[in-house]
């Protein structure tokens, strides 16, 4: 099941990068984060797979296709990269996955120094709806008000370029 959630994820990620439609894009990348959730339900992992189910593959991605949406051209293809901009990013994208496979093969890891805690989802959830040192309430409603506003700023200059190019018309 481990590989192939894992091909799921790598076949999306490439397709979500390198398609030419953005709507098909965005699908894509939804494609990724429910099989990046499956991973964590598969390693019993179940509060961060909710987490990674209900806030990224529901919300971010429902907010994504939204701004998609917006946009004038979703259903034309985007514009084509010459092969001399491609050098680039090839480049240090191949950089940058030796340099992880190097990390990843030299390390030696570390001794335990003590056993692991168990935490439960309730432990998890009280600690969230605190107001008390190390809760996490306010931050949760700065970050809410900060996605409202992005998303009234986003609406704002959609609905701004709509009625400048009806009013060159």
């Amino acid at each position: 099941m481990f590989y192939l959630l894992s091909a799921i994820i790598i076949v999306f990620a490439v397709l979500s990068v390198t398609s030419r439609k953005l709507y098909r894009a965005t699908m894509y990348l939804l494609f990724v984060l429910i099989a990046v959730s499956g991973l964590y339900f598969m390693m019993e992992y179940n509060f961060m797979g909710a987490v990674q189910l209900s806030v990224y593959a529901g919300g971010i991605m429902v907010l994504f296709i939204y701004a998609v949406m917006m946009t004038d051209k979703i259903g034309e293809p985007m514009r084509s990269i010459s092969n001399k901009r491609k050098i680039l990013p090839i480049v240090v994208t191949i950089g940058t996955a030796a340099l992880a496979i190097y990390a990843i093969y030299s390390y030696q890891g570390i001794a335990a120094t003590k056993e692991a805690t168990v935490t439960t989802v309730e432990q998890i959830g009280s600690k969230l709806l605190t107001y008390e040192a190390g809760g996490f309430v306010l931050p949760f409603e700065v970050i809410s008000i900060l996605l409202l506003a992005a998303m009234i700023g986003a609406i704002v200059i959609a609905k701004a370029k709509k009625l400048v190019n009806q009013e060159k018309n």
